[in-house]
């Protein structure tokens, strides 16, 4: 079990979407940052993942984004990653 829940979303060319289930997937298994903080990370959704409390929504948005943006998910522009914890019962 996983200490807190984030929405996670991409932001690409100024459109909002849930980041996609395949990329968080990705990003949590192959993480190549050799940061500690990203092993106890689980995709479980379209936009949701759950983390340990060693990882703050801001660094995984920060290392997200870099990853994103270097496979070139942004379609020759950054992308901007925003994610936040979500509380149990709260809707978007």
């Amino acid at each position: 079990m996983y200490a807190q829940k984030f929405q996670v979303d991409v932001v690409i060319r100024g459109e909002r979407r849930a980041c996609p289930l395949e990329w968080l997937d990705q990003f949590c298994m192959r993480n190549f940052t050799n940061a500690a903080e990203f092993d106890d990370t689980l995709p479980v959704a379209e936009g949701q993942v759950e983390a340990s409390f060693r990882l703050t929504p801001k660094r995984f948005s920060e290392g997200l984004a870099a990853w994103l943006t270097q496979r070139g998910k942004g379609e020759g522009e950054p992308v901007l990653v925003e994610a936040y914890v979500v509380c149990e019962g709260q809707s978007r």
